[in-house]
């Protein structure tokens, strides 16, 4: 190979390399444009978001961190790009290279015959594919432009909404007193605070605005940053400060205004402040904190205890209403579900999430939530327990007290209460209306299912049912052939039977044996009056009224209560009505009336229960008969504790601060040693006043002023003492009862007594 020929290859390789790094510092250029553009769009949002609501600054300062990093971890593989990875890469993108790009970053001198010509090869083909303008990387740029677009019209407008928060406005002027001020120095201004801003900033969690107070006192939520800004007047090189409670805060000067000087707390509770500059000291202000009270929660429907009667619907709605002073964050419906009875109850917690209610974390809302039983896992007979709990923006929470739903389940005839405190009179069979309830309710549902003849047949022995039922149960009432039928009563809801598990033929056959044992036969026709009329006089009937039998007379059998008697005639007529319904295959219709009859049958069952006193422990009686009208009161006297409790150890300087208003006359010059006296009384005042500072600001104000005269050694200001003794005189503790000896009885009383005692 000649030695032209060699040195353009030579140029060639080198061209190509070239080539191969400028490729590669044009992707890692235009990678991090794509990168780095949304990022500027994102950063200016977050520049005019904090500016609108400069009270989540921290939260804006996170969001920028998060930022940087996500834009550092997107950037870092960029340092990576260099020829070999370029190569690779190219590799990839153009097939026309065969795969050969690496071999441009070898010496030539290291490559066989083959492997020179395929670099040359490469060399060229890179030099066709710039000719030809499309020897580059590829870049996603779609993605990062819309995200760009996207950001910046959040940006616009985020910047046409009207600032949210009023801390960029300036503080609000407010009027503070100074009640001293320093002698004037001629030929220099008199140094002095000439106004005084203040700026409330209450917690993120409250979503208020920030607000400038009208007066120097005033309220704020509990955790509020206060802003003190003051503008100073004077050639003093003295530096203001806020004396706030026990603490004194230190004004650092405002950049860019000259005699401008502020200092910024966090209150957590109640407190009071005064500005202190040059020698002058303000009045004392007070500045109310109030404290985040946890959440209201108040339980509409239903009553704290809900019993579902056999009949009702297994649904309940729970309506509560709830109330927060700042909004509230979460709502809770807890409930215990209990199934089982005696030591084989079983109790599973449901948590229901009710904060869907809660968008927008309002300060007061009203919330729902439907109980249904059977989808709990209840069954008759079990129980459960609700309660909700609420938690507002603060993080306090509260809950309600425990409300109990109880399904009823009449299939347990005694609770363990009354297990051995009562006898069961009522005969088993009047748990055995329950069963035609089942049977009719178990056909109606059947009822599309089969063809009217048997349906027909069915409802027509059911109606057999429940005519020897109503026959059995009329023979409580001395109806051995039916009785006579009353009016239908309206359906109402009634409460479930107890189950089945009595021998009605072995009860009728046993009342069946006593009639025949009895050895006499009579006609049930007869009327009850018939016997009466067949005696010739009312002698006779009276004679023989003991030994007559009218238990078919349904107005005097007596094994019965009237009360019961009444309310089992009430059951006679229900089910008469049901029979009638059956028997004609009204099956819908019959049901009230026999749901009727299930429910007074359980309340006859309950009254014909014969209660037995349990044994307790008995007090003996009073002697009356030897106590009264002697006059003995020994242990007769009400009981009175007394306590005797020390004085608050601040009494001593409350009671020097009264001697010394009280001897000092008005017009008379003080010494300035008395001042420690007075300051020591102030600062009981002062904790007064942050309890009641309607009533004792005022009287420590006063205060000020005479400590600063006698200090001065003025005469003590004549207006300031009666603020300032009833303030202190208000402070003593009530002053312990002093005994008085009773009155000498007169003479007459005296006579009166001694003839009592003869």
């Amino acid at each position: 190979m000649s030695q032209p020929v060699a040195d353009t290859q030579l140029l060639s390789l080198a061209s190509a390399r070239q080539l191969l790094g400028a490729v590669g510092r044009s992707y890692a250029w235009r990678r991090a444009g794509s990168v780095l553009l949304p990022a500027a769009a994102g950063a200016l949002l977050l520049v005019l978001l904090s500016r609108h609501w400069p009270a989540a600054q921290w939260a804006w300062a996170g969001a920028g961190v998060l930022g940087l990093a996500v834009v550092a971890a997107l950037l870092w593989p960029l340092r990576r790009v260099q020829p070999a990875t370029t190569a690779t890469w190219l590799d990839r993108l153009y097939p026309t290279l065969e795969d050969s790009t690496g071999l441009l970053l070898q010496p030539s001198e290291r490559l066989n015959l083959l492997e020179q010509l395929q670099q040359s090869r490469v060399a060229q083909r890179l030099q066709e594919l710039r000719a030809a303008k499309s020897l580059a990387l590829p870049v996603a740029y779609r993605s990062a432009l819309l995200a760009t677009g996207l950001l910046m019209l959040a940006s616009a407008v985020v910047w046409w909404l009207p600032t949210a928060s009023p801390l960029v406005a300036k503080p609000g002027n407010v009027a503070v007193r100074f009640s001293n001020s320093p002698p004037p120095v001629p030929g220099q201004t008199p140094a002095r605070i000439a106004a005084t801003q203040l700026l409330v900033t209450p917690p993120a969690y409250t979503r208020q605005a920030a607000f400038a107070p009208a007066q120097a006192s005033f309220q704020c939520p509990q955790g509020s940053r206060v802003r003190w800004q003051v503008q100073v007047s004077g050639s003093s090189r003295a530096v203001p400060e806020v004396e706030v409670g026990r603490q004194r805060l230190r004004m650092q000067p405002v950049a860019g205004k000259a005699g401008s000087f502020f200092a910024e707390q966090n209150l957590a509770a109640s407190t009071l402040y005064r500005l202190r500059y040059a020698g002058t000291v303000s009045d004392d202000y007070a500045i109310d904190v109030r404290p985040d009270q946890a959440p209201v929660i108040r339980i509409q429907m239903p009553k704290p205890y809900t019993l579902v009667e056999f009949g009702m619907r297994p649904e309940l709605l729970v309506r509560a209403t709830l109330r927060d002073d700042y909004g509230l964050s979460r709502a809770e419906l807890v409930i215990t579900v209990a199934q089982g009875q005696g030591e084989s109850v079983k109790f599973r917690e449901v948590r229901r999430d009710l904060s869907a209610g809660l968008g927008g974390q309002p300060s007061q809302t009203s919330l729902s939530s439907q109980l249904n039983l059977p989808k709990l896992g209840l069954t008759y007979g079990d129980e459960l327990y609700f309660y909700i709990s609420a938690r507002d923006n603060a993080g306090h929470s509260s809950r309600t007290d425990a409300y109990l739903v109880q399904w009823q389940d009449t299939a347990v005839a005694d609770s363990p209460a009354d297990v051995g405190m009562g006898v069961k009179v009522a005969p088993a069979y009047f748990r055995s209306q329950r069963q035609t309830i089942i049977d009719t309710e178990k056909l109606i549902a059947e009822k599309p299912k089969l063809d009217p003849a048997t349906v027909a047949t069915r409802a027509n022995n059911l109606g057999a049912d429940q005519q020897m039922l109503r026959l059995r149960y009329g023979k409580f009432m001395g109806e051995e052939v039916g009785g006579s039928i009353g009016p239908s009563a309206p359906h109402s809801p009634i409460a479930e039977d107890e189950d089945e598990g009595a021998d009605h033929n072995e009860h009728a056959g046993e009342h069946a044996g006593e009639h025949a044992g009895e050895g006499h036969n009579h006609d049930h026709a007869t009327p009850p009056g018939s016997l009466a009329q067949a005696s010739p006089t009312a002698e006779t009937d009276a004679l023989m009224e003991p030994y007559v039998h009218k238990h078919d007379d349904s107005e005097t059998a007596d094994f019965l209560e009237p009360a019961v008697k009444a309310k089992l005639r009430v059951v006679l007529d229900q089910m008469w009505a049901a029979e009638l319904r059956l028997r004609t295959g009204q099956l819908t219709a019959a049901l009230p009336y026999e749901y009727k009859a299930l429910r007074l049958l359980k309340e006859v069952q309950q009254q014909t229960r014969a209660y037995v006193k349990k044994a307790g422990f008995v007090l003996q009686p009073l002697p009356e008969a030897t106590l009264r009208l002697t006059g003995d009161l020994a242990g007769a006297a009400v009981p009175r504790n007394q306590q005797n409790l020390p004085a608050p150890a601040t009494q001593p300087t409350v009671r020097a601060a009264l001697r010394w208003l009280a001897q000092t006359p008005a017009t008379d010059q003080t010494k300035p040693a008395d001042a420690l006296l007075l300051e020591q009384a102030g600062a009981v005042l002062a904790g007064a006043a942050l309890q009641r500072p309607g009533v004792y600001l005022p009287a420590l104000r006063a205060l000020r002023e005479l400590v600063a005269d006698v200090r001065a050694g003025r005469p003590a200001c004549a207006t300031c003492r009666p603020p300032v003794e009833r303030a202190l005189t208000d402070l003593l503790a009530s002053p312990p009862p002093t005994p008085q000896a009773p009155p000498a009885p007169n003479r007459l009383a005296r006579s009166y007594f001694q003839e009592l005692s003869r």
